[in-house]
């Protein structure tokens, strides 16, 4: 089992939404949680990745719970929230509802 990585809100700055490498569901997605982010008035970056290519800089790492292992071996510092739908996944949203709120993101892998 991994290590349990916790980031303060404060703390994050990169949310990497990942996928395998498709552009489809997943890009639209991480488009949804852009706006979702810019509404809350969060100071952070959103990107789309493909799970290889997660940046070392990542905090929060959203992935298919199909990706989620994978994730969490490319981004070892990062939390990693899994998430089962790519569209009004309850999950995307309860990352954005803590970081307003200033609550902490806890992988949970």
């Amino acid at each position: 089992m991994s290590e349990v990585v916790v980031k303060q809100a404060g703390d994050v700055k990169l949310i990497v939404l990942a996928c395998e490498a498709g552009m489809g569901s997943s890009l639209m997605t991480a488009n949804q949680l852009k706006k979702m982010a810019k509404k809350a008035k969060l100071d952070v970056t959103v990107i789309h990745s493909a799970v290889h290519a997660i940046p070392e800089q990542a905090d929060v790492v959203l992935a298919h719970a199909g990706l989620a292992k994978q994730a969490k071996t490319k981004a070892p510092d990062a939390a990693v929230v899994a998430f089962q739908m790519f569209f009004n996944d309850p999950k995307i949203k309860g990352v954005v509802e803590q970081l307003k709120a200033g609550e902490p993101i806890t992988s949970e892998l």
